[in-house]
């Protein structure tokens, strides 16, 4: 997947789930939130985004596809992303994780029964 400002992003999600498991993976998830957080606010805002997109390699991402990727998570409307926000976000960005996603669902409820 290709952004505007030509970066390409490979899907590594699906092989980290397969090596941490589900709940490992979600504890991944939870640290890449922590990296990315505005401390004093407790969530992931347009500055704090900005100012750590080097750490994801989005260093060149322009503005307007940060703002994007903000509005495209931010479920309760407040111009942030809270964890939960964060990790469905980085979920259904993941065409791996989204196809996979009916298999772990019929294994687990076949795992209860």
């Amino acid at each position: 997947m290709a952004s505007r400002s030509g970066i390409v992003f490979e899907d590594f999600f699906p092989a980290m789930v397969d090596k941490l498991g589900a709940e490992g993976f979600m504890k991944e998830l939870c640290n890449g939130f922590q990296l990315l957080v505005d401390e004093g606010k407790g969530l992931i805002t347009f500055e704090s985004l900005r100012r750590n997109s080097k750490l994801l390699g989005l260093q060149d991402m322009a503005d307007d596809e940060l703002r994007c990727m903000l509005r495209e998570g931010d479920l309760d409307g407040d111009g942030a992303l809270n964890e939960m926000e964060f990790c469905t976000l980085m979920c259904r960005l993941s065409p791996g994780l989204m196809m996979d996603s009916r298999k772990w669902l019929a294994e687990a409820i076949a795992s209860e029964m």
